[in-house]
């Protein structure tokens, strides 16, 4: 991805950049149900790579699957490009794990931007301690063949509710996860950068006791000149 929409990416959070989005039509964008292990690290941000399950059948998907060094999950781990995010379709159920610490250690030594799923991790208090964000719903002990059978990899997949395509650029903050888009990735990150700017200065005013209303949304003119003064003041 561009290293400028990067750079962007990583000063907003994913409220400022779901209002952007909303205001273009798009509105099942934040994936529903994850939070971060870590809420201390900062931003996520990466292109798509993508991993889907399926509810696992049991003749299929028994123990001996992790033999074959072609099986779906191990691929995943080992070819997700480096900066990238890897965002795994794990039916919004967390009764059985999308991962566990081994395979999240191996992706972050790898040089992967974070890791999300719809799903639950095991060895979440290890996975907590690492360095690389990740986002899940909830912990998981059981190995994923407990219920789900990884199946496709980079394919259009649906993660919380939200629908992810191979490339789509993927930023979490402290908060929650939001998919953008990578056809307009570029133009969301200029506003974003732009609307954070504007908030930060009317939390300013606010916390010193300045009233909303003409204030946020700007409607009054004093409002906007003192926000261009606070910008050639601040360098924002």
């Amino acid at each position: 991805m561009n290293p400028s929409t990067r750079a962007k990416l990583m000063t907003v959070s994913v409220a400022t950049l779901c209002t952007a989005l909303f205001k273009r039509g798009l509105r099942h964008q934040v994936i529903q149900g994850v939070q971060p292990l870590n809420r201390s690290l900062p931003n996520m941000v990466g292109p798509a790579y993508t991993l889907r399950y399926i509810p696992a059948r049991e003749d299929l998907n028994g123990i001996a699957v992790f033999q074959d060094p072609n099986h779906p999950q191990r691929v995943a781990v080992e070819q997700c490009p480096e900066g990238a995010v890897l965002v795994m379709d794990s039916r919004k159920d967390a009764r059985a794990a999308s991962a566990g610490g081994i395979l999240v250690a191996r992706l972050m030594v790898r040089g992967v931007a974070g890791v999300v799923t719809d799903g639950g991790f095991r060895d979440s208090p290890d996975i907590a301690k690492y360095s690389m964000p990740a986002y899940h719903a909830r912990p998981s002990a059981p190995t994923n063949l407990t219920l789900h059978q990884a199946l496709d990899l980079n394919v259009p997949i649906g993660c919380g509710d939200a629908p992810v395509f191979p490339g789509d650029i993927v930023v979490g903050d402290a908060e929650a996860v939001i998919v953008i888009p990578a056809a307009i990735a570029d133009e969301i990150a200029d506003e974003a950068v732009e609307m954070t700017a504007f908030e930060d200065f009317v939390q300013e005013e606010v916390l010193k006791g300045r009233a909303v209303i003409g204030l946020y949304p700007p409607t009054q003119e004093q409002s906007r000149s003192d926000f261009a003064t606070w910008r050639a003041a601040t360098g924002r």
